[in-house]
């Protein structure tokens, strides 16, 4: 396990699940998000959001956190390993609401106060495009796919996840 894709619903825990399991394997982390977006969240010009994920998937070895579906099957062609969490959407959207309200965004920056009306979409919706981008997932031949769906699947992997071992051509 060198490049591995965490992805799921908002709300689901991917970037705290990132973080953990980063740190119990040495893999380096990439939030999608600080990719994609400028500071203040101003959306970064295409060509930019592109020469950055070409970036971060041109290392070696990587831990890449975040959904966005555009660039699912491409991300998933160079990684090996995908965790997809795959919560309730109750349970994203209470996780995503009290995330903000509290101030705990996972990257930083400043987010409103409420969670924003695309946001709540976005979770609601989650669940058929969810299911449609983990059948995609599953066309990548040699891609192992974890599909966690409860706090004892999260522990479960956490638990079974080792440090990533250095390539012998490095």
């Amino acid at each position: 396990m060198k490049r591995v894709l965490v992805v799921g619903s908002p709300g689901s825990g991917k970037s705290t699940f990132s973080k953990r399991l980063a740190a119990r394997t040495g893999l380096p982390l990439t939030h999608l998000d600080d990719l994609y977006w400028n500071r203040g969240w101003a959306q970064v010009d295409r060509a930019v959001w592109t020469r950055r994920l070409e970036g971060a998937l041109a290392g070696e070895s990587w831990l890449l956190d975040g959904n966005f579906s555009s660039s699912l099957l491409k991300r998933a062609y160079r990684a090996d390993t995908v965790y997809f969490l795959m919560f309730p959407r109750a349970r994203c959207l209470w996780q995503a609401f009290w995330r903000e309200r509290l101030g705990r965004y996972p990257h930083g920056g400043h987010p409103p106060k409420w969670p924003s009306r695309a946001l709540m979409l976005d979770i609601w919706g989650f669940p058929p495009q969810g299911e449609w981008q983990l059948a995609q997932l599953r066309t990548v031949p040699g891609l192992t796919i974890h599909v966690l769906r409860s706090d004892a699947d999260v522990q479960a992997a956490l638990d079974a996840a080792r440090p990533a071992q250095p390539s012998r051509f490095q």
